[in-house]
């Protein structure tokens, strides 16, 4: 692992440990370095701020394994994976979306579900003719909606189950986004 790679996973693994007892907006750069023993030069060398070092780990935790399920036979996968990590990592997600650093959480999720389902949604569309603009406000409307039943989710301190809200979800989308998209396919 090369060095960058090395600090970073350092003060990823600090943040995490403090927001188990800190939310995000109580952790401070300083907090971080201690606890890894690293300088503020050198966190500032790699974040901008404390916002950015979450983003990252989000990005890297939850982001790059996901990629893989963006297709219309397997985003149940991709979205069971992204509820066991918020369920896995329950006090670091909770704490972040019951600080000032939610509006953060919030937009992490809603690039992560848009991504998520436009790389659906043109995996369903290939062999359609449809307009540039429909595949996004699609994307755009259900991203939403899926953000909005995670968020539900965070508010009840995830009570349900990953394997339950998976369930939920499934039964809400399965077959819309074809419906939808097969409403405007002109082929």
């Amino acid at each position: 692992m090369a060095n960058t790679a090395i600090t970073q996973t350092a003060l990823a693994n600090s943040l995490k440990k403090l927001m188990l007892s800190h939310s995000i907006n109580q952790i401070h750069v300083r907090m971080i370095t201690d606890d890894c023993g690293f300088t503020r030069h050198t966190f500032y060398n790699h974040f901008h701020d404390v916002y950015e070092l979450l983003g990252w780990i989000f990005s890297r935790e939850v982001i790059d394994g996901v990629d893989q399920y963006c297709t219309l036979d397997q985003w149940q996968q991709g979205l069971q994976l992204i509820l066991e990590y918020t369920a896995d990592n329950r006090m670091i997600c909770l704490n972040t979306y019951r600080s000032l650093g939610r509006d953060h959480l919030e937009a992490f999720l809603q690039r992560v579900f848009y991504r998520f389902l436009f790389r659906i949604i043109e995996d369903i569309s290939k062999s359609m003719v449809l307009a540039e603009e429909i595949k996004l406000e699609c994307c755009e409307f259900y991203s939403n909606a899926l953000m909005g039943v995670f968020i539900s989710w965070l508010k009840r301190d995830l009570r349900e189950t990953p394997e339950q809200m998976l369930k939920q979800i499934d039964q809400m989308m399965s077959g819309n986004i074809v419906n939808t998209l097969k409403k405007f396919d002109r082929s």
